[in-house]
Order: C-alpha cells, then structure tokens, then sequence
C-alpha cells in the first residue's frame, strides 16, 4: 500500500502544472493513485508537453 508521504505533487517548471497523484491524470490515461515516480517514461505534460525531467517535488 502507498503511505500518503509518498503521493507528493510535482510541478514542472515549464508551464507550472501540477501533477498529483490522488487525482492522475485523465487526459493523459494515468489513474488516480499513481506515484510520479512511477509515471511512464513517455508521459508528458498534458498542458506544455514537457517530459517528467522538467518537473520538481513540491514535497
């Protein structure tokens, strides 16, 4: 089971969408409760396109 400490947002620092993981991302088909680190390698921005390399933790 996930620990809630471990569900941290990211943020990219391109456009400064979010990514959280309670919510997922619908457009982008990931369901809720996936951690950012398990993202797929091809996942992208949903709004400006950038890859998870331009995203910080906000912790």
């Amino acid at each position: 089971m996930v620990e809630p400490k471990d569900m941290h947002q990211c943020q990219t620092t391109n456009c400064g969408y979010i990514y959280n993981p309670d919510k997922g991302d619908r457009k982008g088909k990931i369901a809720k409760g996936i951690k950012f680190e398990d993202l797929p390698d091809d996942w992208k921005c949903p709004v400006c396109g950038a890859s998870t390399k331009a995203f910080k933790s906000l912790g």
